[in-house]
């Protein structure tokens, strides 16, 4: 009862501090996009990593990691994806720099599609030419700049599963690259802000574990199942092993 209660006082707050924060810090991101390359990409970077830090906390969402922090080096980061808050919890979650592969739709919205739109790849999946593209610029990136983050499911898990079935997307550019996978978990975040509504929102911990890297030195296009089902089985038994209320 008290949750149904206050539900609605924090979900305003948290909308209004978010509104502000962004309103503030937007002709910021506007001056620095001009630029239109990788070192205004990596200040906008810089600014939301540190902003999502203090406002996940301001609003009773810290982060905290769990696991050793893998090796120093180019990684195609998997996370699970179940809530809108995962593609937030990405900036203090992973070690470095990185570039994300969104959709392209979450562009359309006003100010944030803004911000979107200047430090991820976005990708329209009905379009073999977009994933076409995006395919290449995730290798440049890759090359030239830092990590890849791919949530492999493609889209919320609303499923009774503990994982939804992979695209191959992020197993195909591993394999083509030679870079390594850094598996890790979000199992918090579904119950800080649920997928069924934007106006589910509860403070609490939002834990990131990270998972041991997988490597794929060797590996051809052959090995992809090998590959995409390894990734899932070790995902599957991070989620169970720290899902909420363990």
């Amino acid at each position: 009862m008290p949750r149904k209660i206050l539900q609605p006082f924090y979900t305003a707050y948290v909308i209004i501090t978010f509104a502000i924060s962004i309103l503030s810090a937007f002709p910021f991101f506007l001056i620095i996009s001009i630029g239109n390359n990788v070192a205004a990409r990596k200040m906008i970077y810089g600014i939301i990593r540190y902003w999502s830090v203090v406002w996940l906390w301001a609003i009773g969402m810290p982060v905290r990691i769990i696991g050793p922090r893998p090796p120093k080096q180019r990684y195609i980061v998997v996370a699970n994806h179940i809530s809108y808050l995962d593609t937030l919890i990405i900036f203090p979650a992973i070690p470095g720099y990185f570039r994300a592969l969104g959709k392209k739709e979450i562009s359309r919205i006003p100010i944030v599609g803004f911000i979107y739109k200047q430090i991820v790849i976005m990708v329209d999946r009905s379009s073999v030419h977009s994933r076409t593209r995006s395919m290449r610029l995730m290798w440049r990136v890759l090359h030239k700049e830092g990590n890849i983050i791919i949530f492999p499911e493609g889209t919320f898990n609303e499923t009774t599963s503990t994982l939804k079935e992979f695209y191959d997307g992020a197993f195909r550019l591993a394999i083509n690259t030679q870079t390594p996978i850094l598996p890790m978990v979000f199992p918090d975040t579904v119950d800080r802000w649920h997928y069924s509504g934007w106006w589910k929102l509860w403070p609490g911990k939002n834990r990131v574990v990270y998972l041991e890297p997988v490597p794929v030195a060797g590996l051809k296009m052959a090995d992809l199942p090998m590959l995409k089902q390894q990734v899932y089985a070790v995902m599957e038994a991070g989620l169970l092993k720290y899902k909420p209320g363990l």
